[in-house]
């Protein structure tokens, strides 16, 4: 050992290489600090690992499922919103064709009211065309008559005589005013 130790002295130190004692007092140190944290620190940073990793995926499962949900939710207010569309469309449509009958009647309407009218006027117009000729042909007679009654010299005061004179004369006017035509 004496040997040993003069050929260790002997021989140049190596900075890299430490003592054997230290070497030994530096591996029984990092032996209890390993089991130290094996035993203490390892499992608790597990466990809040492990939480982590179940919240993460809990989280991702959650997410996975609003957005399913989201998706399903969407697709059904797109197509409510294709129904009111079409519902919109046809209300319009509808309304249109509503319209357009509506127009349809009242133009109907005005047209028959336009042909009573038209038919009311002419009526009145033959009436008070009628209504004129017999009061022109009662002064025409009159006045024949009295005209008669001057070139004849006599009197036609009787009304039966007056009357057929009358009607006669105006039958003659008739006939010519056909007769030019």
């Amino acid at each position: 050992m004496i040997a040993l130790a003069q050929l260790a002295a002997a021989a140049p130190e190596n900075p890299l290489i430490p003592p054997i004692p230290e070497l030994v007092i530096g591996l029984i140190a990092f032996a209890i600090v390993f089991i130290f944290l094996a035993k203490k620190l390892l499992p608790n940073i597990n466990k809040v690992l492990e939480e982590r990793r179940e919240a993460i995926e809990g989280g991702i499962e959650k997410a996975e499922a609003l957005q399913t949900e989201a998706e399903q939710t969407l697709a059904k207010y797109k197509e409510q919103l294709a129904e009111a569309r079409h519902e919109a469309n046809r209300l319009r449509q509808e309304a249109q064709e509503q319209g357009a009958a509506l127009i349809a009647e009242m133009r109907a309407e005005g047209q028959r009211q336009r042909e009573e009218i038209i038919a009311a006027g002419h009526a009145q117009i033959d009436a008070d065309r009628r209504a004129a000729a017999q009061a022109l042909r009662q002064d025409v007679g009159q006045l024949a008559t009295d005209l008669a009654g001057k070139l004849v010299g006599e009197s036609l005061e009787d009304v039966a005589r007056q009357s057929r004179v009358i009607d006669r004369f105006l039958d003659e006017l008739e006939e010519k005013a056909e007769a030019a035509r």
